[in-house]
């Protein structure tokens, strides 16, 4: 689905593991071979479970079974299993099921707003913004992907995306009016995309050849006027609904019309509770 790189799971072992795993070589434990079963105390929609097996590889941990990302959990019931040196077992421990509860939090949390927007609207698609946590967006896209989302804009480089702080620089909303047809030819592949939370500049910005318009704190009443008006003179204009949209809100934004959910909450989900039995063989 996504490769994470080697240095981002090394790194997340020297986090936990900067030396060495004091207390186990302290008893002497480290040559004993033991097991490892991870299991979820929730019902989850898992993910990360690749990237735990990759880094109890890179420990010396064999893993024996697991099932994949994007897999739902029933409490309970384990999901990775693995064996190798009990040294091993206890570097990789707290590292892989620290990165599979907070991966499979978001997917969890992902399934559950996409589950609620389907049941509204099948059409509609759920969407991330770029506004994940600095350092983990590779692994946070890969959760939000596990649990049926699909990031928006993975950063500033692929998408054409024009807000008003940038039609402050060429002269406001009438200027960028008239650059709209050069723009397009500049990047013909591009789709072109405005945020706006205005229907009147919503209709202009049609008229004027944009793909798709982004509408920015909206309410949802207020989008579906907005959605109805547009779709009726402009059939083929993608419409995407942003600002404050969560769980608690995301059927009423979905029922509005529009064609996605863009939204910021699916990565800050709490982390699933799971749970690791070690045992010596």
């Amino acid at each position: 689905m996504i490769y994470i790189p080697d240095d981002v799971l090394d790194r997340m072992i020297s986090e936990d593991v900067p030396y060495c795993d004091l207390t186990t070589w302290a008893l002497d434990i480290g040559e004993q071979q033991g097991r490892m079963e991870y299991y979820s105390r929730q019902q989850a929609v898992l993910c990360g479970i690749e990237e735990a097996g990759r880094i109890l590889e890179k420990l010396g941990v064999r893993v024996i079974d697991s099932m994949r990302s994007g897999q739902t959990v029933q409490p309970g019931e384990v999901f990775l299993r693995a064996e190798g040196p009990a040294g091993a077992i206890h570097m990789a421990w707290k590292v892989t099921q620290n990165l599979m509860e907070c991966c499979s939090g978001i997917a969890t949390k992902t399934r559950r707003i996409v589950d609620i927007v389907k049941a509204v609207e099948p059409r509609a698609a759920v969407v991330s913004t770029r506004k994940s946590l600095p350092g983990v967006k590779q692994i946070s896209v890969k959760a939000i992907m596990a649990g049926g989302a699909f990031p928006h804009r993975l950063g500033l480089s692929e998408t054409l995306l024009v807000f008003e702080q940038h039609m402050n620089f060429v002269g406001g909303f009438d200027s960028f009016l008239e650059r709209i047809a050069s723009v397009k030819a500049k990047l013909p592949e591009k789709k072109l995309l405005v945020e706006t939370s205005s229907l009147e500049c919503a209709l202009r910005l049609a008229e004027a050849g944009v793909d798709a318009l982004q509408f920015d704190k909206l309410t949802p009443s207020e989008l579906r006027m907005s959605v109805a008006e547009l779709k009726a003179s402009h059939p083929r204009l993608v419409l995407l609904a942003a600002g404050g949209i969560d769980e608690h809100n995301a059927a009423e934004y979905a029922a509005a019309g529009v064609d996605a959910l863009v939204t910021t909450s699916l990565f800050f989900a709490r982390p699933m509770d799971m749970s690791v039995r070690i045992t010596a063989l």
